[in-house]
């Protein structure tokens, strides 16, 4: 009993670590943005009079963030001029990108949907862009920052942060908006940023880690890509960087995982797309059915939260006991089966009880989801190209869902909302049935991890 205990004790002190402290700002900072261009944005559309069709073709915005796999190899290797040199690899882009979103969110506050709706679309895409590299700045740093035993708590910290932001990004905006207006609510989001900002000057640079089989292996791709011959000058240090940079990241991954790497792939690509596709329709669904804001910021998004942190601290413990897979399982089960409950909040109208219900199942699941997949994403990352292969695997994991659910407006315009809450349901099937092809066949070896920091 007594070394149980002292086993509690030594998991708990991990938290302790300044590293561990300052993930949960930068959580904070990553996860603030996206609301604000995803279901805070659509109850701003819908509030000012577009339509549902046009608020289902915003969520191509989010494909930002699908797609930054495209650019993440020059975040990781291609150091800033000036500032590079003085905040390091790292700091230097995360500040960069934080600079990006601030300024977005600013000139978001000045616009009018109704009358704007390009320049909505356009400032929208460069806050996503902003956002989606800090991510890839964010993750690089969680997985070098800390060595391998104080990843999860890394990760736990990162997840509260990001809830916490997605919080006031969601309900907070929309009290702001419900007694002032959109301008003053995308303004005051703005000046939360503050927080990452400030934690990206404190924090220091994290070490970067390539082995000998790493180097080897690059010197060998740009040997390929020449044709064998040794390259000198700019060309030869152009071939180098490509080889290290954008295709050693890919190789080393296939070449650890074989052919089963398709399969994990397309997990990540199918994963949680359920949750994807009702995402970008909900907003506009609670003010359909005919709730009111301050009623959506109470129950969707501050009980909602607090559900989300419940299901986190479950996905936790389930992982601890279960491991990645079995905890997986019951999470994608239980994303496609909540969708369900949507159905019957459809039919029944604004019943606050049922809408509880309904957030209840719904981010209970949300939290288990994604305490799990981050565990299980990290489980697959080798170090050496941590900004590049955890982009990698961020990117799929939305890019389906991000284009399916860009045609959640027209579902819902076509058949109507019940229709469609079954069809979001039917979109997590493969993810049921890919968890159960790989926990039967195996998975590989996971990646070995260079010397710890």
């Amino acid at each position: 009993m007594l070394n149980r205990l002292s086993g509690w004790r030594q998991s708990l002190a991990v938290y302790k670590h300044p590293r561990v402290a300052a993930m949960l700002f930068l959580g904070f900072s990553a996860g603030l943005p996206f609301p604000l261009v995803f279901s805070t944005l659509s109850a701003w559309l819908r509030d000012f009079g577009v339509d549902r069709a046009t608020i289902g073709f915003f969520a191509w915005v989010g494909l930002t963030y699908s797609v930054k796999v495209l650019w993440a190899p020059f975040v990781d290797r291609l150091r800033l001029p000036l500032v590079g040199g003085f905040l390091g690899q790292r700091r230097s882009w995360m500040l960069l990108a934080q600079a990006g979103i601030v300024s977005g969110l600013v000139a978001l506050s000045s616009l009018d949907p109704s009358a704007d709706i390009g320049a909505v679309a356009l400032v929208a895409l460069l806050v996503a862009f902003s956002s989606a590299t800090q991510d890839i700045t964010i993750d690089a740093y969680r997985i070098e920052a800390v060595e391998a035993s104080r990843q999860g708590a890394m990760a736990a910290s990162y997840n509260l942060g990001y809830r916490a932001a997605v919080l006031v990004g969601g309900a907070g905006a929309l009290y702001v908006a419900d007694f002032y207006d959109w301008s003053a609510a995308y303004q005051v989001m703005a000046s939360c940023m503050a927080l990452g900002v400030l934690t990206a000057l404190i924090i220091r640079e994290p070490e970067h880690h390539r082995d000998a089989a790493v180097l080897a292996m690059e010197s060998e791709i740009s040997l390929r890509i020449s044709g064998g011959a040794i390259r000198t000058g700019s060309l030869g240090r152009a071939v180098d960087w490509i080889g290290a940079a954008v295709i050693a990241p890919f190789v080393e991954f296939f070449r650890r995982n074989g052919r089963f790497a398709i399969v994990l792939l397309a997990l990540i690509l199918t994963f949680n797309i359920s949750d994807r596709v009702l995402g970008i329709m909900a907003n506009p669904f609670y003010l359909d059915v005919g709730f009111t804001k301050s009623q959506i910021a109470s129950v969707a998004k501050i009980f909602g939260f607090v559900m989300t942190i419940v299901g986190a601290a479950m996905g936790g413990v389930l992982v601890a006991r279960w491991g990645n897979l079995p905890t997986m399982l019951l999470a994608a089960v239980m994303l496609a089966l909540t969708n369900l409950m949507f159905v019957l909040l459809a039919m029944a109208g604004p019943d606050i009880r049922i809408l509880v219900f309904t957030i209840s199942g719904d981010n209970l699941s949300a939290g288990l989801a994604g305490v799990a997949f981050i565990a299980y994403l990290s489980s697959l990352t080798n170090q050496a190209y941590t900004a590049t292969q955890y982009a990698l695997f961020s990117s799929l994991m939305s890019i389906v869902g991000k284009f399916i659910s860009g045609w959640s407006g027209v579902v819902v315009e076509a058949w109507g909302y019940p229709v469609f809450f079954f069809y979001a349901a039917s979109t997590g099937v493969p993810a049921i049935l890919l968890i159960l092809y790989i926990m039967r066949h195996g998975t590989p070896s996971p990646p070995v991890a260079p010397e710890e920091a």
